[in-house]
């Protein structure tokens, strides 16, 4: 196991020096799952365009074009592309937020703060009907990096 990145070696917090690296393509992919009961997952199937999941893909677009405000030492990222799908399964709803640029440092952050938001965007929409959801499984499931 390395070290802390974002610890110095005096144990000092710091923001990871890029400069130096080599500008990549970054490709990241993240998931994450909202359970609810079966009558509130049907019930977001039969609603129509433009509903709570829409909402919800919008606002983990936005999360992710503003992961450096919300996570202190992440850096600014110029996003290529980020995509959020939402797919409602019988008892839940995954979610997988796809994130890339071409910069010195990776995308994975801006996928899972996606993933993450919609997912709370989905329980805020739903949570009237089901105190019982849960935000589950958010993962960094994909990270790559292609020489430009």
């Amino acid at each position: 196991m390395g070290e802390l990145s974002h610890v110095s070696e005096t144990g000092d917090v710091r923001m990871v020096d890029v400069g130096g690296k080599p500008t990549s393509r970054r490709h990241a992919v993240a998931r994450a799952t909202v359970r609810m009961a079966p009558e509130t997952a049907r019930r977001l199937r039969e609603l129509p365009k433009g509903d709570a999941l829409a909402i919800a893909q919008v606002a983990g677009i936005m999360a992710a074009k503003r992961t450096s405000e919300l996570i202190p030492l992440c850096h600014p990222l110029p996003l290529s592309v980020v995509e959020v799908v939402l797919e409602v399964g019988d008892a839940g709803v995954e979610i997988t937020a796809v994130a890339e640029t071409t910069a010195q440092t990776g995308v994975e952050m801006e996928a899972l703060t996606a993933v993450s938001v919609a997912a709370l965007t989905v329980y805020d929409m739903a949570k009237a009907i089901d105190k019982g959801m849960s935000v589950t499984d958010v993962a960094l499931v994909e990270k790559t990096k292609e020489p430009v």
